[in-house]
Parts: structure tokens; C-alpha cells; sequence
């Protein structure tokens, strides 16, 4: 029997949302190990000077616990 646990994490990028899913899954990965699915629950940008500075993601990734 396989067993998941998911776990909620905010990543942000100053180029794309794509960028910002990218940057969270490759540093959620370096700290644990046997990620199987991230599943994005919202998308933000943070403004400054009326230009967007970061493209924000929350996401929920899902890993198999070994």
C-alpha cells in the first residue's frame, strides 16, 4: 500500500506564473524526496510602481512517504 501526504507552499517569481510553479516544485524536491503531483490553488501578483513585481502560485504538492 502507497501513502501520500500533501503539504501547502507559496512560490513567487519576478518572471511568470510558470516560473513560479518551477522554482516550488524544484525547491520542495531538494528537501523531500518522491514528489508525485502539485496542484495549484491560486495565483497572485504583488505590484509595485503599477508594474507587476512577482507572480505569486499556492500551491499543494504531493509526495509518496517512503
Amino acid at each position: 500500500m502507497t501513502i501520500m501526504k500533501s503539504t501547502q507552499i507559496l512560490s513567487d517569481s519576478s518572471k511568470s506564473f510558470e516560473h513560479a510553479i518551477t522554482n516550488g516544485v524544484e525547491r520542495f524536491g531538494k528537501t523531500v524526496k518522491n514528489v508525485r503531483s502539485a496542484n495549484v490553488n491560486h495565483m497572485s501578483v504583488t505590484v509595485k510602481d503599477g508594474a507587476i513585481a512577482k507572480y505569486r502560485v499556492n500551491m499543494q504538492i504531493t509526495f509518496e512517504v517512503s
